[in-house]
């Protein structure tokens, strides 16, 4: 097929090509050292990296957005983060390009770390401020990690002092590396919401983890994008659970 020819004269222009599909971030190394390290507090280690890293993040795409279109509605702001995230989710089941468990692990560890960017992009839509420290006992309550806010609360305070702990005396793991990922695969599935271990681990089995990753991390993420739009509608609310005084 031959291009149209000109018109007056004038060249006919390249079709546009076509934006490129964005990959899902992955966790930072040093994220996925913490928690291969302390596999147990798996989920409250990426709560607060996804707070200190993406919390800003997500502050500066609201402002942008809110400033490019002052008169977007704030529903189809948080929309606009719910279908990219959603995107990433879809392709975050094949993002390691490993095999075996070490691939599940780290697949999952990316569908947590993109429901997280979701759950704080949303939070921004809604003027809820996504660097607040509150944010990450937000994302365990919403990705069910834990029930209520009082319990994600403490299970921060230990994270993070373990955190500290782990700085000043290196927290290198004792525990065979199987054990290590298998714990830190679990931990990691619980707070994705891929509730069935199966659907994680199928990519231990060839040619499962690609139909069943994808079903799953799509319908996982979008429940939970219910759950935050829900929460921060109408702006900050408190998570069940009563507050320490």
């Amino acid at each position: 097929m031959t291009d149209p020819a000109p018109v007056d004269g004038e060249p006919t222009l390249p079709p546009k090509p076509a934006a490129p599909v964005e990959a899902p971030e992955a966790p930072p190394a040093r994220l996925w050292d913490r928690m291969r390290d302390d596999p147990q507090y798996a989920p409250e280690h990426l709560a607060l990296e996804a707070v200190r890293r993406l919390g800003p993040e997500a502050a500066q795409w609201a402002e942008r957005e809110r400033a490019q279109r002052p008169d977007v509605p704030t529903d189809e702001l948080a929309d606009q983060a719910v279908r990219k995230f959603v995107n990433h989710a879809r392709l975050s089941g094949a993002v390691s390009g490993a095999a075996g468990l070490p691939g599940a692990v780290i697949d999952v560890g990316v569908l947590a770390w993109t429901q997280a960017r979701l759950v704080l992009h949303v939070a921004a839509a809604y003027g809820v401020d996504p660097v607040h420290p509150d944010r990450a006992t937000d994302l365990l309550v919403l990705q069910r990690v834990h029930k209520v806010a009082e319990s994600a609360r403490l299970a921060l305070g230990v994270a993070a002092g373990r955190e500290r702990a782990g700085a000043l005396f290196g927290m290198g793991g004792q525990n065979p590396l199987g054990r290590v990922m298998l714990q830190l695969g679990v931990r990691l599935a619980r707070m994705a919401g891929v509730r069935a271990a199966k659907r994680v681990f199928a990519k231990v089995i060839p040619g499962a983890a690609i139909i069943l990753g994808t079903w799953a991390n799509s319908s996982a993420t979008r429940d939970l994008a219910d759950r935050a739009r829900a929460l921060y509608r109408g702006g900050p609310r408190q998570l069940p659970g009563p507050r320490r005084p």
